[in-house]
């Protein structure tokens, strides 16, 4: 049996397929109990809800789990204590193999995000857990390009001059799904996954419109601004403050460094170069295209 938690998220929507596919038992994990059947749909053989810094929850999901795929909550004011608190749980469980989804270059403890995922790997590390830490970079998704393809601005909250690593959700699902079911081999491994290429906005901007066939400019919003785009609907918490922290953070270091990663990792998982952004957004005009309810 496998655990994933934060199932339902941008990664183990992509994740639970592949895994079912390949014949593996596997038990979803998420914090509200709506979306049960959209698992089940996925190929997820058990649902539990729950939230995962409750000690009680994580020991009954990780009961008869051979192998945990574990996902911090974007942004949450509780991803360090869930994820301390998976690991202890995990080693109280005898779970043979502990998968965490950080992020690249999570040594960068100026970003608030990456401090957290820092010390989660150093607590995993130290464990004595069987481990394998994924370490993506930035994902390709969809909803941050979606503003260009329909309106030709590409909204930026940094320094649309600096360079960012990217890598398609899929491939980083693929590459999971392949540490997982495989195991042993990857024991103690610590994998950067990133496409080839490093782009700026304008970089950006400029592929949207080869695809698009209209001009695309970049134009420069808020922190606040765009945490309230991708939080959109999100309650005004104890989680408010600090996903304003951690976007602040985003633009003071994006704003003046690189992102750079190196595909010769996730290749070598995949088989193949990673998909590059060229083709990701091709390929997401195109469903847009045909498909424009979709996003």
């Amino acid at each position: 049996m496998i655990l994933v938690t934060a199932a339902y998220g941008t990664q183990g929507r992509r994740l639970l397929p592949r895994l079912a596919q390949a014949g593996a038992r596997v038990r979803a994990l998420r914090r509200t109990a709506d979306g049960s059947a959209a698992l089940r749909a996925l190929g997820a053989s058990e649902v539990m809800s729950g939230d995962a810094s409750d000690p009680a929850v994580l020991r009954s999901a990780m009961s008869g789990v051979e192998s945990v795929y574990h996902v911090g909550p974007s942004a949450h004011p509780r991803e360090r204590q869930m994820g301390l608190m998976a690991i202890e749980v995990a080693r109280e469980a005898g779970v043979r193999h502990f998968v965490f989804a950080s992020a690249l270059h999570a040594i960068l403890t100026a970003l608030v995000q990456h401090e957290i995922k820092r010390d989660i790997e150093e607590q995993l590390v130290c464990s004595g857990l069987n481990f394998t830490i994924l370490q993506p970079a930035d994902f390709m998704q969809t909803l941050r390009y979606l503003h260009a393809f329909e309106h030709g601005e590409l909204p930026v909250a940094w320094n649309p001059e600096r360079r960012h690593s990217l890598v398609d959700v899929e491939d980083l699902a693929a590459a999971a799904a392949r540490v997982l079911l495989e195991g042993e081999p990857h024991y103690g491994a610590t994998y950067e996954l990133s496409s080839a290429g490093c782009h700026s906005s304008r970089d950006i901007a400029a592929v949207i419109a080869g695809v698009s066939g209209r001009a695309v400019s970049v134009c420069e919003v808020s922190p606040q601004q765009r945490m309230a785009d991708h939080f959109a609907g999100a309650a005004q918490d104890e989680g408010a403050a600090h996903r304003q922290r951690v976007f602040a953070a985003l633009k003071s270091w994006y704003g003046s460094h690189d992102f750079v990663g190196n595909p010769n990792v996730l290749t070598m998982l995949l088989g193949r170069p990673p998909r590059s952004l060229a083709d990701f957004l091709r390929a997401e005009f195109a469903r847009l295209r045909d498909h424009p309810a979709v996003q």
